[in-house]
This record gives C-alpha cells, structure tokens and sequence, in this order.
C-alpha cells in the first residue's frame, strides 16, 4: 500500500555546501518562505529537499531528483562529508508513523542511503528556469505552425481562473499549442487576441505553470519553488501566496519557496525562515526583522544597544530610556519572534561583533521566562561541549533579560488590565479618554488586540498610540517593577557610555 498523509517536519543540515549545523521547522504553516542574502544557502535547501522522497506518479508522472542531480561532483568538491537529516510523518495504510528520521550522508562515491528505500511522496520541483521566457529557449525563425486544443478540463479551467484573478485579467480560453518535433506551448485569449507561451512575459508565464503544479498535486504533495518573486509584480506576488495558500490549506499541501521579497514578511499566513551565515555555523531565524539581522554584519550608530521583540517592546524600552536620560545613546531594535531572541544573542557571539558587550536582549516576559528555559534554547544554538562552547553559552545567558511580569500573563492583556486600573485623579483629559476606552474592551478574542482595538477607537496612528499608552503604563504601581530588569542594565552601563 503506498504511503500518505507525509508532512515534512524539519531537516538538520551538518554540513552542505555552505550550511553548517542549520535546523529549519516547516511545521508551522503550509507555505514556509525561505529568506536570506545571495550564497546564504537557499537553493541548496531547496535542491537537497527535492532529492529526500522516491515520486509517486499519481495522478501525474513527477521527476525522480537525486542529489548528484544538485550536488555534482566536479574538480573542487565530490561533496564527500555532506550530511544531513530529514524527519517526516506519514501513513501506511492503518499505521501512523510520527517523526520518521532518514539520514543522508556522503562518505565516498556514493549517497546513502540507498534511494529505494526513501518514503513516497508527490514532489514537484519549480527551478529558476521556469523564470526563461520561452522565446528565448526557442530556436526556430521561420514561422511555426501551431495545432491548438482548448484546455477545458477541471484543473486548466482553474488555473486559468485563477491566473486571471492573480494577473487582473480576464483570460476568456485556456489552451496547449503543438508544433513540429513534439514541441507544445501554452496559450491564452484576452479580449479577443490568441497569444501563446512565445509572447508572454515571463512572469505571467511562470504563474500559469505554478497555479498548475499545485492545483494538479494530490494531497499531501509538496511543491517547492525557487526564487517566486522572480519576474513578477508585488502585487501579483501577493496574490499569488494568497491563492497557494488556499490551495494548500485544501489539500494539506506544503509548499516551500525562497524569496529576496522583504514585503512578504507582513504576511501572517506564511512562516518565514531566514538564515544567516556566521563562521562557525548558520544560524535560522523565525520571522524577523530585517533590521536586527542587519545588524549582525554593521556598524552600531549608538554605543548601547537594545533588541525587543516588537514595537510595543520598542515603545516599553524608549520609555525606560527617556525616564533614565539615556535615550541619545541608546539604538533599539526588533528582533520578531520570541525564538529569535536566543539566535540574535548567538550570532552576536559567533559573528563577534565589536560592541557585543554593549548588547541587551529581552523579551517580552510570557515565553522563555525561567533560566532553564533560556539555557535550553541557548543550547540549541550554541552546541559543543568545550570550555570555549561553554562560556559562549554564558554569555549569552548573561545577555538576555525580560520584562518582569506575573507568571502566565499575556503582556498587552497585563498592561491593559493596569491601564483599566488606573485612577481618574492627575489624568490629562486625553488620558481619561484612553482610560475609558480601555474600560470599554473586555475581551477582544486574541490578546495581541487589547492595544489594537484601543488604537483604533481612538483613531491614533499605531506610533503614537503606542507611546500614549506606554505613558499611562508607567503611571502604575508596578511599573518599577516592570521595567526594573531594563533598569538595572542601563544603570550599570550609565558611567561608561556618559564618559565616551
């Protein structure tokens, strides 16, 4: 019986081409973008992926990709002492198999191992060369006489529909051209003029090819695609991702692709993976921002520097820095994610930045909250077991610092809780209307929209309501308390940075 319902989990790269000791999930949407500067590793990702399942030619023949396909061995590498491991779920008829782990190395001639024995799955590659307008493969002047079928089918019919959507077009016929020496092209009509695959852009060709790859998968395939912002408009791109999305989401598809596009990571469907080299590994981060990555390889504009989680965090520690009279020499940055707290912290220390020691990471307060905690994802950053290793992994410890808040609680629902709390008497009349307007929300269903819906009703850009807000914050009793952590770091820097 064959194999179903796979779902790729993660893979551990030890060492492929540039990749060091890299850990990337997948499990967190079904689209996963992969980011990163040019030579940071993308594509090889995306190659070794392709290679890790023997194809299931049903309902459509795929390509059977091995890794000497991607990693071919040339005078500068065989490739000897690649290695890397792939977890997967799947099902074999009754049986549920969870967290399947295949390693693939390369010791001498040979992969292992051997590729029979790899679990199925639908794959379909989608490489840069799908980007080549086809009037540029093709070799033929003189002039080519098409036979041309209307696609009707379920599948064409919806990709047609749907490239329409995502082209602002309406495509009224959908069809396949043959020509000489077995050749076929793709072909469509809008507002009465017939065009093929010869005189389109190679954007809108590329998303008909796309569109059809997944749509034509069965479920539990896996479509992964290099570059997908190559060649087409933001606004197409955006389209795009949305209309994969549901197409995925219906079918339990997971689609993989990387992207330079920066502008998708305001998306919340898509869960975003960004690597970053360092000299003694790469490192993934969840989400971030481009800024603090940045500053992995810059120059500090201030001699301290502080990196949050998001922009009420940013607000919190502008505020911090305001109260101490220290805001001039203070840079603050976000980070994204929680998780990413402990990889910034690491790639600070791997990459050894020159004002490393000036560097203050915190969280919000309701993830990662205990030290055995943060040393456990420390660990996971910082691997090795010499006394070099070790003092790293201190390092980084001693560098990471939260805001102080009870045990279990959502920061925007806690300052929300204080805010609503706050006596009437010493309030601008402004803030008395913020007040009231807390008053009004009592559960907004997601907690990150106590702040937002706040904002809304009183019509505040996000900046500003945020610095409103974190001013009636630190009106409460336990403030102190809050930002004490924050405090005590930018007291003990105080001498040092006034000096300079």
């Amino acid at each position: 019986m064959p194999k179903s319902e796979q779902v790729l989990k993660k893979i551990e790269i030890q060492k492929l081409k540039n990749l060091i000791d890299l850990t990337i999930d997948f499990t967190e949407h079904p689209l996963t973008a992969i980011l990163g500067p040019n030579g940071s590793g993308k594509s090889t990702i995306l190659h070794a992926l392709s290679c890790v399942n023997n194809p299931v030619n049903i309902p459509f023949p795929t390509i059977n990709h091995r890794l000497s396909e991607f990693f071919t061995p040339t005078t500068h590498s065989v490739w000897t002492g690649s290695s890397f491991d792939i977890t997967q779920d799947y099902r074999d008829g009754q049986n549920v198999t969870s967290n399947h782990l295949t390693r693939f190395r390369k010791q001498n001639e040979r992969w292992s191992p051997r590729y029979v024995t790899r679990i199925e799955r639908y794959v379909s590659f989608i490489g840069i060369r799908t980007c080549v307008p086809r009037i540029e493969s093709e070799t033929q002047r003189a002039r080519i006489q098409f036979n041309t079928t209307p696609l009707n089918d379920n599948i064409s019919t919806r990709v047609r529909l749907l490239a329409g959507e995502i082209m602002d077009r309406n495509y009224t016929s959908y069809n396949e051209h043959r020509a000489g020496a077995g050749k076929r092209y793709i072909g469509v009509s809008i507002a009465g003029i017939d065009y093929s695959s010869l005189s389109m852009g190679a954007g809108e060709q590329r998303i008909f090819y796309i569109l059809s790859e997944a749509i034509k998968a069965p479920n539990y395939g896996l479509i992964i695609i290099d570059e997908i912002d190559l060649l087409l408009h933001q606004d197409a791109l955006f389209r795009l991702i949305e209309k994969l999305n549901i197409i995925a989401v219906q079918k339990h598809l997971q689609i993989i692709f990387t992207t330079h596009a920066q502008s998708l990571l305001t998306l919340n469907n898509v869960a975003f993976r960004h690597l970053f080299q360092t000299p003694l590994k790469t490192l993934c981060f969840n989400k971030t921002k481009p800024d603090a990555l940045q500053r992995l390889t810059g120059h500090q504009i201030r001699p301290l520097e502080v990196f949050v989680e998001d922009d009420l965090a940013y607000t919190l520690v502008k505020k911090i820095c305001s109260e101490e009279g220290l805001s001039k020499y203070v840079s603050i940055k976000e980070f994204g994610a929680a998780i990413n707290c402990f990889t910034s912290a690491s790639g600070a220390i791997l990459n050894n930045l020159d004002n490393q020691n000036n560097m203050l990471f915190v969280l919000d307060g309701d993830e990662y909250s205990t030290d055995d905690e943060k040393n456990d994802k420390i660990g996971r950053v910082l691997t090795g077991t010499t006394h070099v290793n070790n003092v790293q992994r201190q390092t980084a410890f001693n560098r990471i610092t939260q805001f102080v808040l009870p045990n279990n609680t959502k920061p925007e629902r806690f300052y929300h809780h204080l805010i609503c709390n706050l006596g009437d008497q010493n309030l601008s009349v402004e803030q008395l209307e913020i007040v009231q307007v807390a008053r009004q929300i009592g559960n907004p269903g997601d907690a990150h929209k106590y702040f937002d819906d706040i904002i809304i009703r009183m019509d505040f850009t996000r900046d500003v309501g945020l610095s409103k807000l974190v001013d009636l914050v630190s009106l409460t009793s336990e403030w102190p308390a809050i930002k004490s952590n924050i405090k005590l770091w930018l007291d003990s820097k105080r001498e040092e940075v006034i000096e300079q």
